[in-house]
């Protein structure tokens, strides 16, 4: 068995109050504060910017955080839970939750120095700043280590220049993470890890990407021309660049896992509820068979997801090896989401089709789930390597 696998009973999926707790307020946030306008969002394609102001406030931007530095101190459980909740009402807002939580404050708390935690990730833990994690490009996207941005040393600093695509938060962060190449030579190990700030000179933001789901989280190119960032600013020892990105990209899987989840979660709910209202044929459509096995199906496979996710994030919280989980968690859960939104479409019939019943938009955001922070083909590829180390 490969290493960080573990029987299913060997783990403990029992939540305890405080996981309750925290769910319960996440869904409460949901349906109060995100579902109201969220088809005008997304067909305006408007960021959320209200709504993530208050995420900051009730403590949602920095989940598992150390209290230290202005976060929650949750387990990753706890962030699951809530990150499913609020997927399955706008996938975009918690797409903004999980690259702040897993992917920045995540990073700069376990790698960053203590004078980069102080600066950086109280503010971002707070909610006072929004974070965004810059690793892909036009020339390196499943490919981490074709970097083609590069980080000059001129002593005391480095001279940033380059391109990043794809870049959530990109327009709505006040700190960005950003991977670049230092040495040429080394490849993967002469990559950097820099903290820039927004409004740094030479550091632009390109248009706004028109996107087919996850519409009102903004997308965009960040450009870099000689910026000058202050050594202090690097992550790590110099080459850490790709191993800390790596590494924050597993945890940052359990993040789209748990979307994934939430996104399909919400559409399995919409089409039961729907399948109980809608009558044909002189009864409800529940009643027939054929609707009867794709809600089975959908929850079967809904809850099968939702094991692989609580696993991965126990493994996390136990501080065991959960690459080969979170690989596994994201991989499926984001094929169910893509497979159950598609099938709440059918259930609900012509009226699937249009914006007024959700189900629509649930659909395009389950897509992107496939691709970002991995795509699925990706995944295949990690779990093997570990299947064999």
């Amino acid at each position: 068995m490969a290493s960080g696998t573990l029987e299913l009973q060997g783990l403990n999926f029992n939540l305890t109050e405080e996981h309750l707790a925290v769910q319960e307020a996440a869904r409460d946030f949901a349906q109060t504060e995100l579902l109201p306008g969220v088809i005008e969002r997304d067909n305006e394609a408007k960021f959320p910017a209200e709504q993530v102001r208050k995420m900051g406030e009730l403590g949602f931007l920095g989940m598992m955080v150390s209290p230290e530095y202005g976060g929650g101190g949750m387990d990753t459980v706890s962030y699951v839970l809530a990150m499913e909740e609020i997927s399955k009402v706008d996938a975009s807002a918690s797409v903004i939750m999980s690259v702040n939580n897993s992917l920045v404050c995540w990073g700069l708390e376990a790698f960053g120095t203590e004078e980069q935690k102080q600066k950086y990730l109280v503010p971002l833990a707070t909610g006072e700043r929004i974070g965004a994690f810059c690793l892909s490009e036009p020339e390196a996207g499943s490919d981490a280590t074709s970097q083609h941005t590069t980080a000059e040393d001129k002593g005391d600093y480095y001279l940033l220049n380059g391109t990043k695509n794809w870049i959530t938060n990109g327009n709505s962060s006040g700190t960005c993470l950003v991977i670049a190449q230092t040495d040429v030579a080394k490849k993967h190990r002469g990559i950097n890890c820099l903290i820039v700030e927004k409004g740094t000179p030479g550091f632009t933001v390109g248009k706004k990407e028109d996107k087919m789901g996850i519409r009102s989280s903004d997308t965009h190119s960040l450009m870099f021309s000689d910026v000058k960032v202050p050594k202090e600013n690097r992550i790590g020892d110099d080459g850490f660049g790709f191993k800390f990105a790596m590494s924050t990209l597993n945890g940052g899987r359990i993040g789209i896992a748990a979307q994934a989840l939430g996104i399909a979660s919400g559409a399995y709910e919409l089409a039961l509820k729907y399948a109980q209202e809608r009558k044909a044929f002189g009864r409800q459509i529940f009643d027939h068979q054929a609707i009867q096995f794709k809600l089975a199906e959908m929850a079967t496979k809904i809850e099968a997801a939702r094991l692989l996710v609580f696993k991965a994030a126990r493994l996390k919280d136990e501080h065991k090896d959960y690459v080969q989980a979170a690989a596994m968690a994201k991989l499926y859960a984001s094929e169910v989401a893509m497979w159950v939104t598609t099938e709440a479409v059918q259930v609900h019939g012509g009226y699937g089709y249009v914006k007024e019943f959700h189900v629509e938009r649930l659909m395009r955001d389950a897509k992107i789930t496939q691709i970002y922070e991995g795509t699925s083909e990706i995944q295949k590829l990690v779990i093997a390597r570990e299947l064999i180390r």
